[in-house]
């Protein structure tokens, strides 16, 4: 079996199938590893590189871009680091008004059921997490 490390273009590539030659390229390594004929492994660090191009290099809606990187998540030729983590940073990225980073922070400290130290006030849309300022 053939074993690849993802990265980003390959998704962008598949996702705005542009150019089109290299589109159907990643199409066909996204079709291969559906049949159990490669497998692909993905960083968390990659699908926000991905979420960051499509949503601010391409115009992409938010909920559009989280909506196709779960439905790519299906996969079963995919293998993702900190899967839960990162669905659960898509989902947070998809219902508020904020950066994958933030939702990526938030659906770690929910994970861990710690708090997050953080001057960013954007953590406290999420309410299932704390967000605590450092002190002076």
């Amino acid at each position: 079996m053939k074993r690849y490390i993802l990265d980003a273009n390959v998704l962008v590539r598949f996702f705005m199938q542009h150019p089109p030659a290299m589109g159907r390229a990643a199409t066909k390594l996204f079709e291969a590893a559906a049949k159990g004929d490669t497998e692909l492994r993905l960083d968390p660090l990659i699908v926000a590189e991905v979420v960051f191009v499509l949503t601010k290099v391409y115009g992409q809606p938010r909920s559009a871009v989280a909506d196709a990187l779960l439905d790519l998540l299906e996969n079963p030729g995919i293998t993702l680091e900190a899967s839960d983590c990162v669905r659960n940073a898509l989902k947070r990225f998809k219902s508020f008004s904020v950066d994958f980073a933030d939702a990526w922070v938030a659906a770690i400290a929910s994970e861990h059921q710690a708090p997050i130290a953080s001057f960013d006030r954007d953590l406290d849309k999420f309410k299932d997490v704390t967000r605590l300022e450092p002190p002076d």
